[in-house]
């Protein structure tokens, strides 16, 4: 995801980060290093150089801070990245399991009643457009139980 514009924010001590998608927050005390009072932000600005990915700053004293676009959308939660992140996570576990797994995959494919290619796609952990459905199946299939626990933050 692109960062459209940025912009610090001293009262609410954070960086203001606009997308094509959303407007977020970034806290100054989640960025490395941190602006303070007596080390203001005095520039920042859209980093071209990361495709417009992340953002760069420069304190009073001279020390630069760089924040990708993802530090922003997983601390505002948002619900896209935390979707990718779920299916990147079970991914990789799909990846483990198909290694250990005493299944050969052209088994596997029939008892998904997928093509091989689909197949494989569900095991690209780059590919965000697959089914949430299809790998809980995948990893059903590999007799893997997937729970859902939802518990309180910090807990």
């Amino acid at each position: 995801m692109k960062i459209r514009s940025v912009k610090p924010n001293k009262h609410k001590r954070a960086f203001e980060v606009s997308t094509w998608r959303d407007k977020y927050i970034f806290p100054y005390v989640r960025a490395e290093p941190v602006p303070t009072a007596a080390d203001a932000v005095v520039s920042v600005l859209v980093d071209g150089e990361l495709g417009r990915e992340a953002f760069s700053y420069v304190l009073e004293s001279g020390r630069e801070g760089t924040v990708h676009v993802e530090q922003v959308l997983e601390y505002n939660e948002d619900p896209a990245y935390m979707r990718d992140l779920l299916l990147y996570k079970l991914t990789l576990e799909a990846q483990q399991r198909l290694e250990a797994s005493p299944l050969s995959k052209r088994e596997i494919i029939r008892r998904l009643n997928t093509s091989p290619a689909q197949f494989y796609r569900l095991l690209d952990q780059t590919n965000y457009r697959k089914s949430l459905d299809k790998l809980l199946l995948l990893l059903r299939v590999l007799d893997c139980e997937v729970d859902l626990v939802v518990r309180a933050k910090g807990a």
